[in-house]
């Protein structure tokens, strides 16, 4: 586990929007944690986030793992978040264009679904999760649409978890799924392995969130991919 992985997992669990209990997933597994990013939601913490996928991005850029030009985030999740990662990397020497569309189809004013940027060259998407991937496969027809080419998604973290549902489950996770169908990698700032290291490094931070270590782990074990 790296630092920013480290101080992203810290910084999840001071703002509440990392938590431990008991949560339902949409594949109707009962979760002993859950991330919500639409809880980032004051200024100062939706500008932090910004920082943290804005510092994962340029990291896996100049390593020649992430190439692009520009930014797309799908509505509605993604609309937040590519605005402070677009103002984030600007402010790391990084300023690029983005967009960003709209659920309903505009035929008034300037139209369409697309706004920001008309979509070109390399688009690097950026959403919180990939749970199902239906986010990403709809974003990637958009952005073929328009003549461009998707060329990697970002999100905040990976479940690592196997797609399916309680009973019949896949061998590979929803990411897994998205970099083999489309061949195009999917970067994340922190991961359900980063959690559990950080659960059982013994820092002050993580003392008190210990107890939870062995449930994420049995989770892990179950549903990992």
């Amino acid at each position: 586990m790296t630092s920013l992985e480290h101080d992203f997992i810290e910084f999840a669990l001071k703002a509440r929007v990392l938590r431990f209990g008991e949560f339902k997933t949409k594949a109707g597994r009962l979760s002993p944690y859950f991330f919500n990013a639409g809880l980032f939601d004051t200024g100062l913490l939706l500008d932090q986030l910004g920082a943290f996928y804005a510092k994962k991005i340029l990291e896996k850029r100049n390593a020649g793992e992430l190439q692009f030009d520009m930014l797309f985030g799908p509505a509605y999740k993604g609309i937040p978040l590519v605005s402070t990662i677009a103002i984030n990397l600007a402010r790391l020497g990084l300023d690029l264009p983005w967009a960003f569309n709209r659920k309903e189809k505009k035929d008034h004013g300037e139209g369409g679904t697309i706004i920001g940027t008309p979509l070109s060259g390399r688009v690097l998407i950026v959403d919180d999760v990939i749970s199902a991937g239906t986010s990403v496969r709809e974003s990637i027809a958009m952005i073929r649409a328009e003549g461009a080419e998707p060329s990697g998604v970002a999100i905040a973290i990976d479940r690592m978890e196997k797609g399916g549902n309680a009973e019949v489950m896949t061998e590979t996770s929803a990411v897994q799924d998205v970099e083999k169908t489309f061949s195009i990698p999917v970067v994340s700032i922190a991961s359900l392995d980063n959690l559990l290291e950080f659960l059982k490094c013994g820092s002050e931070a993580a003392r008190e969130f210990a107890g939870y270590a062995d449930a994420v782990a049995a989770y892990r074990a179950r549903y990992g991919a």
